[in-house]
């Protein structure tokens, strides 16, 4: 039961985009198992570059299954302008599977999103605006709508008259906006039933069925460890569980099932939207981490805050997740600088402390303590085995490896895909 789970151990933007696609030529399903399109993923094949959002990244792998997974919320108007996107440009898309369990991003959702985000103003989370966490608040409160709702226009009918009901009051009272009709939503979604139906499958049974006949699924997360709803920087953080045990429930696969957890580093640390951020610089080496490394978010547009590397955190992620590797990438990024400074533990209050505060005060005001690497300046671009790195650069990642609780079996020396040195077989 060869069941691998590729999930960020920072803040989201590590690179998972460039690692599923670097499994995926091994691999016979790739699962998205949370979040929405709020995650975006950068995958470069060739001299093309391709901007995933919605879509699993193994999409882009021939022989591959791409799956979305029950724990997914779906914007049919985003899914389908992505498809449509990457039909254009010649990619077969005819494989594709979407969980019927999957919960629909309703145009009400996106509404109270930009409202509610808008009327926190300095208390404002940083969300995209784009509905996910609100979908996943009707999912909570059972007013939610699944794509196999669709296909009985009664049923959908009560459940968007259900949802409506309080937040018409809402949207009007205290918002001061118009009400949003119940015929209308049902009449816009109702136009996509048909486009989706090819798509829709009982996907918790086709990926055990899978896994029983030996096939490899890889279990793909959105955003990052630190963003998980409950692990994370709360409140700060994604409205769903990016963190390994969210590959369980959002793709409806038992835990004895995962043979590895692979967690994925930037050889540096980014964050988009508030929240703490210890190593978060705001001089020239962050302008230079930000421009050399492209640090500029996928599906949001953002520039991403930049800091130092959080062995803190990286510690952290391996303990919440189980991770069993890690895929160090960007390390090509860090070319050029004399010294890098490594975050190896916050100081708070006055006193050391080496692993992450369970205290969201604590964790705010944490400072972080460094400890200086030699840095290289050799291009590493070119770099085919560890061996082929500088001396400091080998230095550099197995200090990480080191503070960092597992194994490197990957490093990314370059955006390309045939940029990775490979240490360890990940299958």
């Amino acid at each position: 039961m060869p069941a691998l789970v590729l999930l960020g151990a920072q803040w989201g933007d590590e690179g998972k985009g460039k690692a599923t696609d670097l499994l995926g030529g091994s691999v016979d399903y790739v699962v998205r198992y949370q979040g929405g399109n709020n995650a975006g993923h950068t995958v470069v094949v060739g001299d093309q570059k391709y901007a995933l959002h919605l879509l699993p990244s193994g999409i882009l792998s021939p022989g591959c299954t791409p799956v979305i997974g029950n724990g997914v919320v779906v914007d049919p108007s985003v899914l389908f302008s992505e498809l449509n996107g990457l039909n254009e440009r010649g990619v077969d898309t005819s494989k594709l599977l979407i969980s019927g369990n999957a919960h629909i991003i309703t145009p009400y959702n996106v509404t109270v999103d930009k409202v509610t985000e808008r009327f926190l103003g300095k208390r404002k989370i940083g969300t995209t605006g784009r509905g996910i966490g609100p979908t996943y608040a009707d999912k909570i409160n059972r007013v939610g709508i699944r794509v196999q709702d669709l296909y009985d226009e009664s049923i959908l009918t009560q459940k968007v008259e259900a949802a409506l009901d309080g937040k018409n009051q809402l949207l009007t009272k205290v918002y001061n906006r118009r009400a949003i009709a119940v015929d209308q939503v049902v009449g816009e979604l109702l136009t996509y039933a048909e486009k989706l139906r090819p798509y829709v499958a009982d996907t918790v049974l086709v990926l055990n069925k899978a896994l029983d006949e030996d096939k490899v699924v890889l279990f793909e997360g959105g955003q990052g460890t630190l963003l998980d709803i409950d692990h994370g920087t709360y409140p700060f953080v994604t409205s769903s569980n990016p963190t390994a045990g969210g590959a369980c429930t959002g793709a409806g696969v038992g835990p004895t099932k995962i043979s590895r957890v692979i967690g994925i580093l930037k050889a540096y640390t980014t964050r988009v939207g508030a929240g703490p951020f210890p190593t978060e610089l705001f001089d020239e080496d962050g302008e230079a981490l930000r421009r050399i490394g492209h640090e500029r978010g996928v599906t949001t547009g953002r520039d991403r805050r930049c800091g130092w590397f959080d062995a803190v955190i990286a510690r952290y992620a391996t303990r919440v997740n189980g991770l069993t590797d890690f895929f160090l990438t960007k390390l090509d990024v860090l070319t050029g600088w004399e010294q890098i400074p490594v975050c190896v533990a916050y100081e708070i209050d006055g006193k050391r402390v080496e692993e992450l505060p369970y205290s969201q005060s604590d964790f705010h005001h944490a400072k972080p303590v460094y400890e200086m690497l030699p840095g290289w300046s050799e291009d590493i671009s070119k770099a085919k085995t560890f061996a082929d790195l500088p001396k400091n650069a080998q230095d550099y990642v197995k200090a990480l490896e080191e503070m960092s609780g597992a194994p490197i079996s990957a490093i990314g020396v370059g955006p390309g895909r045939d940029e990775t040195i490979e240490i360890n077989s990940f299958i």
